[in-house]
């Protein structure tokens, strides 16, 4: 037995939906209080629902009693000052994991590279169950920074590059893409994450948000990749060596951080 999955997704394992009217709402995530968590670089994460309606950031397996990333409970506090938020993660109508406001500082295509990761929202998920993907909203106008997705970590060629001008929103299954955002710009990106399970509710978001795959990858300056590339594969090596200086092996494919 296999998971639910949404059929928008299974052809490339992303869609763009049709771009939200960002100026229109306010400010709410200025409000919210943040806390550091490790992600596509200098990042700080603010929880709107979580495993426990605590602040806690951590991946539903990791708590008592571990499970999915699914059924989260409302961060009191924070939703309450956020409710513009919780509604646009609600208005999807599929089961809610983990939901949060993200803020990232300015980073370079190197950087971005290098912190590439995937998601684990599944683990623990049941069979026959819907399959967990995750919404990002940008709520800050972005539109030189990229959100990255990438099917092999190390191959520039299965890259995928999407603007994040505000109010763009994209869904993503991120244990399908190594995935991090590229922030060019000079203040920090705010974004809101969601995950979602797959199924009927979500099947019905999407085709009423006009959910599209077909849509273009920005291009980039081969000699930019290869100069990120070159990057990446210092970075991993003298991270290696660092491992090995406390006795420790780094996988290749390890993840770069718990």
């Amino acid at each position: 037995m296999s998971h639910i999955h949404s059929p928008a997704l299974e052809k490339t394992g992303y869609v763009v939906l049709d771009p939200y009217d960002q100026t229109a709402d306010p400010a709410e995530w200025l409000d919210l209080a943040y806390t550091p968590w490790r992600s596509s670089g200098v990042t700080r994460f603010a929880a709107l629902a979580s495993h426990s309606g605590d602040a806690d950031c951590d991946g539903f397996w990791n708590r008592t009693p571990p499970r999915a990333d699914k059924d989260g409970v409302w961060v009191a506090a924070q939703s309450a000052l956020a409710p513009t938020l919780v509604r646009r993660a609600k208005e999807a109508g599929a089961t809610i994991g983990r939901c949060r406001v993200v803020e990232l500082q300015p980073n370079t295509y190197a950087d971005a590279i290098y912190n590439l990761h995937q998601d684990d929202n599944n683990r623990l998920n049941p069979d026959g169950t819907g399959w967990v993907v995750r919404g990002f909203y940008n709520l800050t106008d972005d539109p030189e920074s990229l959100l990255i997705l990438r099917q092999d970590r190390f191959d520039p060629a299965t890259e995928v590059r999407l603007p994040l001008p505000a109010g763009s929103r994209i869904v993503v299954d991120t244990q399908r893409f190594w995935h991090a955002v590229w922030h060019r710009g000079t203040a920090p990106r705010y974004a809101l994450i969601t995950s979602w399970t797959s199924g009927p509710e979500l099947d019905a978001h999407l085709a009423a948000e006009h959910a599209r795959s077909d849509v273009t990858s920005v291009p980039l300056d081969p000699d930019v990749v290869d100069d990120a590339q070159q990057e990446l594969h210092r970075r991993i090596e003298e991270r290696r060596h660092a491992f090995e200086a406390l006795g420790e092996v780094l996988e290749p494919t390890a993840p770069l951080w718990p």
